[in-house]
């Protein structure tokens, strides 16, 4: 059987509680991208300038990174169906209250709560994909990344759709669709076991004392850097309205999942997994780097930002997969230490990027990235010794 036959197969016999996860799975990733086509709305409406705008993102993955720290102690006291829930609940909850704001302040202020929600959710929903899912961990991490693509691709096109007719539709959306997921995973979701051995606060802390560990964690915060720049700040300098920007948004995202779920095995199989960081993450910084070159044409600022979700796509799936063999911890653990570094790193990301082409050139900002992205080159390369469990 082929790879693409086999990653098909994988996602379509599931059983109802993998399906009824990795639903609210499509339904949080859609929150990142969703708000992206309404950005520059927002900061007419509202009268904010780029940065103030970013902050959007900014709150959000702040505070999902510092949250990632205390999803696992309490995952594994509660129980994580409970955790999810509660995640879920959490999002409903902030995404309408972003939409009744009056001021950037209040939306930022929102977003933060919905990154609250949003960090107890998928830091453990991976953790409940890989035990009820069939297949073992490879087809859980398919279907996981899978619904993650589908969402970062849909996402902006549903922020384009609503966003059209007011800025405050994609909140609201979100809100509907996430009382949804978590019917469906109240429902379908059967009780999973708490861990044996409850979490510690300190066990995430503990976690990154293991270099191959500290090291994927390094090399996803300045990955972020560039991705989060990307997504956060071209909608500033492409120039569209709400709809274009949705449609440009969801081509990225159809690549991303595309490679993500077909593309990203094959070369891990042909390459082995650090190879192909390696390659991909160059490839990034050369595309942010075009697109600081190329920042008057939105022609070439289109294409370079689909073609960049193809790598994207590939980069997120290596990374998710080998940070769940290189630490000898549990998954939960890991995951918790891993996302704490790479999102509240890369939180700095989209308001920096506002900020630089506010005070310098719409360019700078990726050229920021760019050389984020180049360090975290390094930072792989200097941990590679680390990485040898990785196939």
């Amino acid at each position: 059987m082929s790879s693409d036959a086999h990653s098909l197969r994988t996602i379509l016999k599931q059983t109802k509680s993998a399906y009824a996860v990795a639903f609210a799975c499509v339904v949080a990733f859609m929150g990142i991208g969703l708000v992206d086509p309404i950005l520059p709305a927002i900061a007419s409406k509202l009268n904010a300038t780029p940065s103030q705008v970013s902050l959007l993102f900014t709150s959000y993955m702040l505070m999902t990174g510092i949250t990632m720290l205390v999803t696992g102690w309490l995952s594994s006291r509660i129980g994580p169906k409970r955790t999810m829930l509660f995640g879920l609940l959490a999002i409903i909850i902030f995404a309408f209250l972003g939409g009744m704001a009056s001021s950037v302040n209040g939306i930022v202020w929102f977003r933060a709560g919905w990154g609250f929600g949003n960090a107890f959710f998928i830091s453990t929903a991976l953790a409940v994909i890989v035990s009820v899912a069939t297949g073992g961990t490879a087809s859980a991490i398919v279907l996981y990344e899978a619904a993650i693509g589908l969402g970062m691709s849909v996402g902006p096109l549903l922020g384009g759709l609503l966003g059209g007719i007011s800025w405050r539709g994609p909140f609201f959306g979100v809100s509907v669709l996430m009382a949804i997921a978590f019917l469906a995973v109240y429902v379908l979701l059967k009780d999973v076991p708490k861990p044996a051995k409850r979490t510690s606060l300190l066990d995430p802390f503990r976690a990154l004392r293991y270099p191959g560990l500290f090291t994927m964690a390094v090399t996803a915060l300045l990955y972020n850097f560039g991705f989060f720049t990307l997504l956060a700040y071209s909608p500033f300098v492409l120039h569209m309205d709400e709809h274009s920007l949705g449609l440009v948004f969801f081509f990225w995202g159809v690549l991303l999942a595309v490679t993500s779920v077909i593309i990203a095995p094959k070369l891990q199989d042909r390459f082995g997994s650090v190879p192909t960081l390696f390659a991909m993450l160059l490839l990034l910084a050369i595309d942010l780097a075009y697109m600081g070159f190329g920042v008057t044409s939105q022609t070439g600022l289109v294409v370079a930002i689909i073609l960049a979700g193809g790598i994207l796509g590939i980069i997120n799936t290596i990374l998710t997969a080998s940070v769940m063999d290189v630490a000898p911890v549990e998954r939960a653990v890991a995951s918790s230490a891993y996302s704490f570094v790479r999102f509240v790193g890369g939180a700095i990301a989209p308001w920096l990027a506002g900020k630089l082409s506010e005070v310098y050139a719409p360019s700078i900002p990726f050229y920021a990235g760019a050389i984020a992205v180049l360090i975290s080159m390094l930072a792989l390369f200097i941990g590679r010794r680390f990485l040898r469990e990785i196939k």
